[in-house]
């Protein structure tokens, strides 16, 4: 981000070659509200530093809310990262925000092992951790 006119340049010819491109990791490190308006971006993933604690922190709850409206805004899509419980996912869902990544769904698979899931209309498989504390 260091020459921002570059990237810019880089993500248009991605983005013109049907690429779609996402913000990871949004509001963390080098991660700005400026680039949402700036930059050619299809997906805003909020970091999982701010799922984690989101049922029992009212700021990370908050900031969720805020990153969830303003992408709507934007016409960008949302992806909460670190999703791990039942009350996670009923709270992004109370405030729209339909595509999650994490333990709730699936412990991470390998490539291979992703593959096949497609092929052969598999589920993923429980992580171990998940499967005990939910049972």
């Amino acid at each position: 981000m260091q020459n921002a006119e570059l990237t810019l340049a880089v993500l248009q010819r991605l983005k013109d070659m049907g690429v779609r491109i996402s913000i990871d990791d949004f509001g963390t490190g080098y991660s700005s509200l400026s680039y949402l308006k700036r930059f050619p971006i299809d997906t805003v993933k909020i970091d999982q530093n701010f799922v984690r604690d989101l049922v029992h922190n009212e700021g990370d709850a908050a900031i969720i809310s805020a990153v969830i409206s303003i992408a709507r805004a934007l016409q960008l899509d949302v992806v909460a990262e670190g999703v791990e419980t039942a009350e996670q996912l009923a709270f992004l869902r109370k405030e729209r925000c339909e595509l999650v990544q994490g333990f709730l769904h699936s412990a991470p698979v390998s490539a291979d092992e992703f593959g096949q899931m497609l092929r052969t209309g598999g589920r993923p498989r429980p992580p171990a951790t998940l499967s005990a504390r939910l049972v």
